[in-house]
């Protein structure tokens, strides 16, 4: 196949992957509005292009948390990237670092985060986090990231509970045998029950703040309440999210929450945006709208799908020759 935008990797993952991987990929919760509302509430924002501008020079580098990176696109922490391409993880790490910009890398992977420094070192790397009923595990995973030079800590707030995701329960999914949560092997053998913590509150910020000196992104936040929460525990940095559409259905499109966050912060932590982009002129209207820089999660398992390495590199390249020729084109 040709691969000209993201919709083409999309319909190969579709094509080759198995169903039950490709559902478990593309789900969203209950109806999916929420999911498919991420994507068109993009295409009711308009350029208003301005003209004889002088682009024939630009700059689309930008800085995270003082870190610069090559564009403003990261990749977004998803889970059980070896379902899209063997090398899982460790093919995401080696891609952001070759197109320098930033990995996100989740508590579900199914490498380690051993495993992930080594594959890419010297990569700028940050480490998702779900709090889990077994706090010792939890407090864990912040160390070892931490001493494996992750460069920041991103606290998902969304997930007190797993969303509906319909046709997940109709496959009955379940990683494969010989697929694990690397990073949680044998955290969980007492519990009998979810091991997610449904009683994390916004003091829990705190206790992370005592763990660790890496700065703390808080992802999950959708209203100006959230967000005026978020700076006064703390915390460096906001990603507008609702899961990808995976959890509330119903909520609000990511883009729509960004301006009420944006106008809420007032500059004083960064806000980033996922959940929606599928062209560089998605990504300029974000930074439009104030985020400093968007994440993709999705695409990448794509990318990852078509090529491993290679293919997220393309979809990346992708987005970046699309996020120049529409910053030029609107002056």
């Amino acid at each position: 196949m040709s691969m000209v935008c993201l919709s083409d990797f999309e319909a190969y993952a579709k094509r080759y992957l198995p169903k039950i991987a490709w559902d478990y990929f593309a789900a969203g919760a209950d109806d999916c509005t929420t999911r498919d509302e991420n994507i068109l509430a993009y295409k009711r924002i308009h350029f208003r292009p301005r003209m004889l501008r002088d682009v024939s020079v630009m700059d689309i580098r930008t800085k995270i948390l003082g870190s610069e990176i090559s564009f403003p696109v990261g990749i977004a922490p998803t889970g059980f990237h070896q379902l899209a391409w063997p090398d899982g993880e460790k093919s995401t790490a080696r891609a952001a670092r070759a197109m320098d910009t930033c990995y996100i890398a989740s508590t579900y992977s199914t490498c380690t985060l051993e495993e992930i420094s080594a594959a890419a070192p010297g990569g700028l790397r940050w480490f998702q986090l779900y709090i889990h009923r077994n706090r010792a595990a939890s407090q864990q995973l912040v160390r070892r990231a931490e001493a494996l030079g992750f460069q920041g800590l991103v606290l998902t707030a969304d997930l007190p509970y797993t969303g509906k995701r319909r046709d997940d329960v109709r496959n009955g999914f379940r990683l494969p045998p010989h697929m694990k949560v690397k990073n949680l092997e044998g955290a969980f053998e007492v519990c009998k029950m979810s091991p997610l913590d449904p009683s994390v509150t916004w003091n829990d910020v705190y206790w992370l703040r005592s763990l660790t000196h890496l700065p703390i992104i808080i992802k999950g936040i959708l209203t100006r309440e959230d967000a005026e929460l978020a700076v006064k525990h703390g915390v460096q940095g906001i990603i507008v999210s609702n899961h990808g559409g995976r959890q509330l259905d119903e909520g609000p499109a990511t883009i729509d929450a960004l301006v009420e966050v944006v106008e809420a912060v007032r500059g004083r932590v960064e806000v980033y945006v996922d959940g929606g982009i599928r062209k560089g002129s998605d990504v300029l209207k974000a930074l439009a709208l104030g985020a400093k820089c968007v994440f993709i999660g999705r695409p990448a398992l794509w990318g990852l799908a078509y090529k491993g390495e290679e293919g997220l590199q393309d979809v990346l390249r992708i987005l970046q020759d699309e996020f120049r020729l529409s910053m030029a084109l609107a002056g």
